[in-house]
């Protein structure tokens, strides 16, 4: 028993030592985060709150439901919510929400390979303006894109995705995006870092890399897009790079991007984290997504145990708070919900006409004059893909296809094929609506059409179009069978269509509306023309339309080589197919692990310096013009040279054309490729007669090769070949540059 006296002393101790406590919790309580106040804002925040912020969180609350992931927030702190959002093609959300009669359609933009084919970042900003403020409008802070791996195989099911196999293409179109959808206000994360070339196995995958290859072809296109777009996030991948999981990669993570490269971004995981929670810390990543209370805990005991350092903890919590003042929700953005979709659908078909590929064109075969009868063929006619499967999906309010394409733009249909196509694509969603089935992740089974019905149409109509389709995504490769190479019936639609119209002396074209590479060498000479939108987006069968009528004059190039023969590529006795599942787990080859065998010699790099001869080469497209080269001039500067060259459109109607400048060093030293692409430009639209005169810059750095043995970035002395073509094939002009002084970059 105490008395009085007593225990009132007690009490006025016990406050006395809890005042800086109570002080300090007033304190943080009042605290609300600011960009100017961050360091404040952390030293107020628990342990267990530093680890909840590194740790992605679940929709409870959020006001943009059903979308990718979304980071933890912290109320009394002043630390929002974010959203984050797929993807590549557009912003992917759900189009209808619990209690609401409004749809959230979004636009489908171009796949990334389209984008590519334009070789005009120009372009390419203007276009992601357009997905970046779709992205503001629906309460979206970040953009889960672009996709940005290299084409190392044909079969790669997200090749879509992805821009080119050559990384200053990838680089600088990659850059571009960044650049516009960031006008906005919203962020990029460019993705998925890094050689993440296959979906199959790709959570275990083991990429095994050479230094040189990596640096060179893996990473340049990386390095490229955050020194001249400056994302505010890069998304490390799933697999293992040379045994050790990318996201748990400190030299990857830390060292090259962060050290060598400056990035003072975001690092996020993809969805779904390793064990070893705090390695990947450690390493790198400061939001581990999408998040789990598991993970959580991990970092808290981590930080108990002392693995995980406090000061480590506060440098990575720092970078998610910088980041989250930069956002929409931090800065309470009044988002509609309303976006104006119909300038943004103009956007997007403007940018797949622009990117559109002529493949060939025999006889001036296009463009039509308009108003033709036309015969079309095929059943993606009527079911077009605008865009992939799986995070590069969008849900868009409509995907226009061939048919009413070619009606809007004057084209006469044969109207018992098109409903005969009509009618079967109806059976088969009806079919798949019954047996619960998904759509075939290559494409629709391509219906019987005789030789007498092909006699009829071909009396009855002027010109015949085949659509050929073929859609892919994530979480599965294609396969060589039906997929790269054609199906027995879409050849025999080809051998058919093409023998009957050409015997009463019609033409054929062929769309090839495709989301990668497929076999074109044993079948292309049968038909007159054929035409590349690869999955254009949601109007970019009205695109295809223009071309065909010649609205617009195409001026796409190909980001990617076309084979003669599958086996032809490097990559593909190291690549999987479906019959390679079996095996012993750990050991399965191309699945388990992915020896990268070709090191540097991947796309035209190979087909050229090997003297392969190819289907359609690098950098590749035609015109319904010509266009002349000047000679070109190259200045040289305290860092490399700017080389100038005059194009001028020889032909009778407007165009645009892209120059590419190859470079091949000097030997002696490291083998290195016959040449490579080190800049490219495109025209304005000339008007026949007209000329443009194209400026490309290219650093001492730029030409620079890595050297295993030196870990140096090295450009030697010597005189260096500057060529400029019209495709890695197709040289127009050749001059020279020399340097004088070797120069290297060590790396750190």
């Amino acid at each position: 028993m105490f008395t009085k006296p007593l225990f009132l002393i007690g009490i006025l101790i016990a406050t006395l030592q809890l005042c800086p406590q109570v002080a300090s919790a007033q304190q943080a309580g009042s605290i609300g985060l600011r960009s100017d106040n961050i360091d404040q804002v952390l030293k107020a925040m628990t342990t267990a709150e530093k680890c909840s912020l590194l740790v992605g969180d679940a929709a409870i609350g959020a006001a943009v439901p059903n979308v990718a992931g979304y980071t933890h927030a912290i109320p009394r702190l002043g630390i929002p919510q974010t959203v984050l959002s797929d993807g590549p093609a557009g912003v992917r959300i759900s189009p209808t929400r619990q209690g609401s009669s409004q749809t959230f359609y979004c636009t489908g933009f171009p796949v990334g390979t389209l984008t590519a084919s334009s070789w005009d970042p120009t372009l390419v900003e203007e276009m992601t303006r357009a997905m970046g403020s779709e992205a503001l409008e629906y309460g979206v802070d970040v953009l889960l894109a672009p996709g940005m791996n290299i084409h190392r195989n044909p079969l790669c099911g997200r090749n879509f995705e992805y821009f080119s196999e050559d990384p200053l293409l990838s680089g600088r179109i990659a850059a571009a995006y960044v650049r516009g959808v960031q006008s906005q206000g919203v962020g990029c994360s460019v993705k998925h870092f890094a050689a993440n070339n296959q979906e199959t196995n790709r959570l275990e995958n083991d990429a095994r890399v050479s230094e040189r290859a990596l640096r060179e072809i893996y990473l340049k296109n990386f390095e490229i897009a955050v020194k001249e777009g400056h994302p505010w996030t890069v998304m490390s991948s799933y697999n293992k790079l040379n045994g050790e999981y990318t996201q748990q990669n400190h030299r990857l993570l830390t060292t090259i991007l962060r050290n060598e490269w400056g990035f003072g971004g975001l690092v996020m995981t993809d969805w779904g984290c390793k064990d070893s929670t705090a390695k990947a810390v450690k390493a790198g990543n400061d939001l581990l997504m999408p998040g789990n209370q598991r993970e959580r805990d991990r970092l808290l005991a981590a930080v108990e145990s002392g693995a995980l350092t406090q000061a480590h903890l506060d440098q990575v919590v720092h970078r998610v708070l910088e980041y989250i003042v930069k956002t929409p929700h931090y800065r309470k953005y009044p988002y509609s919900n309303r976006p104006d979709l119909q300038t943004h659908a103009q956007v997007a078909r403007r940018a797949a006409a622009e990117s559109i590929v002529l493949l060939r064109n025999e006889k001036e075969t296009l463009p039509l004059n308009g108003g033709e009868n036309v015969a079309l063929y095929g059943i993606s006619s009527v079911d077009f893909f605008g865009v992939g499967t799986g995070s590069g999906f969008v849900h868009t309010s409509h995907v226009a296809n061939m048919q009413e394409a070619l009606e809007a733009t004057g084209f006469k249909l044969d109207q018992d094929l098109t409903n005969y196509y009509r009618h079967l694509y109806a059976l088969q969603l009806d079919k798949e609506r019954m047996e619960a089935s998904a759509i075939d992740k290559r494409h629709r089974p391509e219906p019987e059409v005789t030789v007498k019905a092909i006699e009829r149409q071909a009396q009855a109509n002027d010109v015949a179009i085949i659509v050929l389709g073929r859609i892919a995504g994530e979480g599965a490769d294609r396969v060589f069978h039906d997929d790269f190479q054609l199906t027995a019936p879409e050849r025999e639609l080809i051998q058919n269509v093409s023998m009957v119209y050409h015997k009463v002396g019609k033409r054929v074209v062929v769309v090839l509306n495709i989301v990668g590479v497929v076999e074109t060498a044993s079948w292309k000479e049968l038909v007159d023309a054929i035409i590349l939108p690869w999955a254009p987006g949601q109007e970019g069968a009205h695109a295809v339309a223009d071309i065909i009528k010649g609205n617009v004059n195409p001026s796409g190039k190909l980001p990617m080589t076309f084979p003669v023969n599958y086996m032809d590529l490097p990559s593909a006795t190291n690549f999987p197919y479906r019959w390679d599942m079996s095996g012993k787990k750990g050991e399965r080859r191309g699945v388990d692990f992915t020896p990268y065998e070709e090191g540097i010699w991947v796309g035209y790099r190979h087909f050229i310096t090997h003297d392969i001869a190819v289907s359609y080469p690098f950098g590749y497209g035609l015109s319904y013009t010509t266009f002349d080269y000047g000679q070109p001039k190259v200045k040289a500067g305290q860092d490399g040279f700017t080389a100038t060259i005059t194009v001028t459109n020889t032909g009778n109607v407007p165009g645009r054309e892209v120059v590419q400048l190859y470079v091949s060093a000097p030997a002696g030293g490291l083998e290195k490729p016959h040449y490579e692409l080190k800049a490219f430009a495109k025209t304005k639209t000339l008007m026949p007669g007209e000329s443009d005169t194209l400026s490309m810059t290219v650093t001492a750095y730029d030409l620079a090769s890595f050297n295993e043995s030196t870990a140096a970035w090295e450009t030697v002395a010597g005189t260096y070949a500057l060529l400029f073509g019209a495709s890695a094939t197709d040289i127009r002009r050749t001059t020279h540059y020399k340097v004088k002084k070797a120069k290297a970059w060590p790396i750190i």
